[in-house]
């Protein structure tokens, strides 16, 4: 008899950072309150996703109209966070969120043809073998879908204090496995292969707003292998079939904030 675990598909990519991290997340439901920073990025995610939908829709909806999204959930979030020890006030989230938001409505977003905002996918189901079965669902949060010339392509909002390099650009570097993920949902979806390369569109959250996009080339294949190296699907189905998911004590989330496993984990420093 198979057995089938359901995952969140835009936890995906996450699973390649510290699979322990993940396993213990995703897979027994261990938690821990958000960071005042990973809280004003839903808050821009809200905002600027509504934003978007309007334009989709041919609705006329102004970036101040979309703020208000953005300030009621920094407001009034719907899930913990601790703001203890928080380099960012609540007043001064705010600011940058806001700041962000019109810089993202006014000068990025109108570059782009979307076609879909967090688009909600069919199921993919992954046989790992050994009667274990990892089916993917939900949606593309905090992605669209631009289109291309005569094809599509994955643009993905990242919010983040690093999320814009010193050279101008998005940060796309550890971004590929999402995104490679989110075209092979697509094309379960739709039938449709994303043609064009995927873009991330960084918003960075700490001092100067600044905006800015990278793109990123081979991230479906990276998910699939070739004839030359596997795909990253590979390692995750033998992570799912043994039960075996390594850590990674030199992840950027590898801290007592970021990680629930941390007060137990013997493998961090």
């Amino acid at each position: 008899m198979n057995t089938i675990t359901t995952v969140r598909a835009s936890s995906w990519g996450s699973l390649f950072d510290c699979a322990y991290r993940w396993e213990g997340v995703h897979l027994l439901g261990i938690k821990s309150p958000s960071s005042p920073r990973a809280l004003l990025g839903t808050a821009i995610h809200a905002g600027t996703a509504v934003f978007d939908s309007a334009r989709i829709a041919g609705q006329d909806v102004s970036p101040d109209d979309a703020a208000d999204v953005l300030v009621q959930t920094l407001r009034h979030p719907d899930f913990d966070v601790d703001w203890r020890g928080a380099d960012i006030s609540l007043r001064e989230a705010e600011a940058t969120g806001l700041a962000l938001h019109i810089r993202y409505c006014t000068e990025i977003s109108p570059r782009y043809e979307f076609v879909a905002v967090e688009m909600e996918t069919a199921p993919l189901e992954i046989n790992c073998g050994g009667g274990q079965i990892v089916r993917l669902t939900g949606t593309l949060d905090r992605a669209r879908i631009r289109r291309y010339g005569e094809g599509v392509g994955i643009a993905d909002v990242k919010t983040g204090t690093a999320a814009v390099t010193t050279e101008g650009v998005a940060k796309t570097k550890g971004h590929k496995p999402q995104i490679g993920t989110y075209e092979l949902l697509y094309e379960h979806t739709t039938g449709q292969r994303c043609t064009a390369p995927a873009e991330i569109i960084g918003l960075k959250t700490k001092g100067k707003a600044e905006a800015a996009t990278g793109e990123i080339i081979g991230a479906r294949e990276l998910m699939v292998g070739s004839e030359d190296f596997p795909g990253l699907i590979q390692f995750a189905a033998d992570m799912f079939r043994s039960g075996h998911f390594p850590p990674n004590a030199q992840s950027t989330l590898c801290s007592a904030r970021y990680c629930p496993r941390w007060a137990t984990c013997p493998y961090h420093d």
